[in-house]
């Protein structure tokens, strides 16, 4: 049975609600919907489950793109009610018959709405009994087909001989062949797989003759090498020597500890290394260039700008102009499907792509297509809009902000840097201490990757260049422990911002993933960064679900903490290739904070959805 059906504008102005369901849903379903599905573009997707500590709610919905409505049906998740999606198409067709704008009491609907939910259930019964009834018959055939036997000479029990039926069909019947009986036949036609063998008029070729020629052919290709074999008389030419420099030009190349003659740490240089204003807070200007002419045909074929016109000018003048009723998804199908390799080409993983496409079908379809509009145009306009609802934040994380918060509660704003190996954590997490300390805010470093070898002396040399405090404890030790520790002595020394810097692992090491859940359960840091590279392409998908599944089963607590925010790094080796960021943010639900741009502490900015958005569409 349904638990609530309900009609909303794309406003969220609630038009009529089923009174017979009177039942009052558990949690917030509706809202989780909105907010996880339609707002996120996942509407394409056939239904929502929604789990909460007491409710178990599957959602499905459906819209009606020319009026703007939602239609949302609930129903407990144990349950399958076929009927629903009939339901909801129904209903979606007589309410958009006495649907006005101007109005809000929808009552007289219900005697409607009680009608059609008996002709969708007892429809689905009829579906039901009538399936039944073809899994009968499909048994009773197979049971038929069991009971069908043959002995060793190929007759089968109960009449009939496969070796003198002419049809070469019941040769094969019920999976049945005899060996000799086709060799015979095979023999007797001059045939293989139906076609005449002009080899020998005798029958099938004699597999004997072919391996003496095989044979003969082989002996004869030796003797011929071995005659034509001549001893090489050139001489083998000698390397020469390597000449090398007995001066070799001095390079120092140890530049990690530079120190004066007297022995004092050289200040200015560590100074004139680092200066200079980090990218963050550099306002990147987006010149909205004139965007490329769009080709003449009416819809993108098989996603080439150089496509084949699928239609006539006049033709699709004419359809711009007159416009259809209602697009269909035939309409937008060859256009989604340019967007689609589109997207692809740009990193975008092939999943992403994917339920973006039926996102923004699901959006259009039905919708009327104004006057001078092309298909294509009009697609282009949603995918757009749908990617930057997309990369756009949905709540604000302001760090900077949040740290003077923390700071007046008298303890240190913990970030945790996690990812896989090699994605530079260590590095990144230095340019985002560089950046606060621009911002006059005091930094402590905490090494925690015990794991690595190196990774303690790598982030000291980073604290040393940048004159912050660090917090070790060598190699082998419990991360969890050393945080900790870490967090309490930046709350001794007054430091607002502790960076914790963790282990590379790969999302499938349950080992690592079980320490790095501990850290996070033992510690509840303010922000917990993913750290990704800007090239993995279809890998983010799995790398960034995959950490967020593991974070949330290792956890001992009910609501365990996942990943809060993503640091794109190597966003300057990518060109054009700029898909990853929309497919973590995509699959996760993350916003992109820092991005990632080059070698110097100064090189951290913020992502530009314009840009982003703008470079995946051209």
């Amino acid at each position: 049975m349904l638990e609530q059906l309900l009609i909303f504008t794309r406003g969220g102005l609630i038009l009529w609600t089923c009174k017979e369901l009177s039942n009052a849903l558990k949690g917030s379903p509706i809202d989780t919907l909105i907010r996880s599905c339609l707002l996120e573009e996942r509407s394409g997707l056939a239904s929502y489950d929604y789990d909460a500590p007491g409710a178990n709610y599957t959602l499905k919905w459906t819209f009606h793109n020319d009026l703007g409505l939602v239609f949302v049906a609930v129903y407990q998740k144990i349950l399958h009610l076929l009927y629903v999606d009939d339901l909801l198409s129904m209903v979606k067709r007589e309410f958009s018959v006495v649907y006005d704008p101007s109005k809000t009491d929808y009552s007289c609907f219900d005697d409607v709405y009680r009608q059609l939910r008996l002709e969708a259930e007892a429809r689905a019964e009829e579906i039901k009994k009538s399936s039944k009834l073809g899994a009968r018959i499909v048994s009773k055939k197979q049971e038929q087909g069991q009971k069908t036997k043959f002995d060793q000479g190929g007759k089968r029990i109960g009449g009939g001989n496969l070796k003198n039926d002419n049809d070469g069909d019941n040769k094969l019947e019920n999976g049945y062949v005899n060996g000799d009986s086709l060799n015979e036949d095979v023999k007797q036609r001059g045939s293989v797989n139906d076609k005449e063998n002009m080899s020998s008029n005798n029958g099938a070729f004699d597999v004997n003759k072919l391996q003496k020629l095989r044979s003969k052919g082989s002996k004869k290709n030796d003797t011929v090498v071995s005659k034509g074999s001549k001893p090489d008389t050139k001489k083998k030419v000698t390397k020469k020597n390597r000449v090398w420099d007995e001066k070799p030009q001095e390079v120092k190349l140890d530049y990690t500890d530079p120190v004066t003659e007297n022995g004092d740490e050289h200040v200015n240089y560590v100074a004139a290394a680092i200066e200079g204003e980090s990218m963050m807070d550099k306002e990147e200007v987006f010149s909205s260039d004139s965007e490329e002419e769009e080709e003449d045909d009416d819809q993108v074929v098989d996603g080439s700008k150089a496509g084949t016109k699928s239609k006539g000018w006049f033709s699709s003048m004419f359809q711009s102009i007159a416009g259809k009723a209602n697009l269909e998804r035939a309409d937008l199908e060859p256009a989604l499907k340019g967007l689609k390799d589109r997207l692809m080409t740009k990193n975008v993983a092939e999943e992403i792509a994917e339920k973006l496409c039926e996102s923004v079908a699901t959006s259009l379809e039905g919708k009327k297509l104004g006057s001078f509009t092309r298909i294509s145009s009009t697609v282009q306009a949603a995918m757009e809009d749908a990617l930057v609802r997309i990369l756009t934040p949905k709540r604000s994380i302001d760090i900077l902000r949040d740290v003077h918060a923390a700071k007046e509660q008298g303890k240190p704003y913990v970030v945790v840097f996690v990812g896989v190996n090699g994605v530079g954590k260590s590095t990144n997490l230095a340019k985002v201490a560089y950046w606060l300390l621009q911002h006059k805010v005091s930094v402590m470093m905490a090494a925690c990757d015990t794991f690595r070898s190196g990774a303690v002396e790598q982030l000291r040399t980073h604290a040393r260049r940048l004159q912050i405090p660090i917090f070790e404890k060598g190699y082998e030790k419990d991360p969890a422990i050393v945080a900790k520790e870490a967090i309490q002595e930046a709350t001794r020394n007054g430091s607002d911002v502790v960076l914790v810097d963790t282990a590379g692992r790969m999302q499938d090491n349950e080992p690592l993933m079980r320490a790095l859940s501990k850290l996070i359960y033992l510690n509840s840091p303010d922000l917990v960064l993913f750290v990704g590279e800007a090239l993995v392409g279809n890998d983010a998908v799995d790398q960034l679900s995959k950490f967020n599944q593991k974070l949330a089963d290792l956890s001992n607590s009910p609501n365990p903490r996942l990943i809060d925010g993503i640091l794109l790094t190597k966003f300057d080796t990518i060109d054009d290739k700029v898909g990853a960021a929309l497919s973590m943010v995509y699959i996760s639900g993350a916003p992109v904070m820092f991005v990632g741009c080059g070698q110097s502490y100064t090189d951290l900015k913020k992502l530009n959805v314009k840009s982003i958005v703008k470079t995946l569409l051209k």
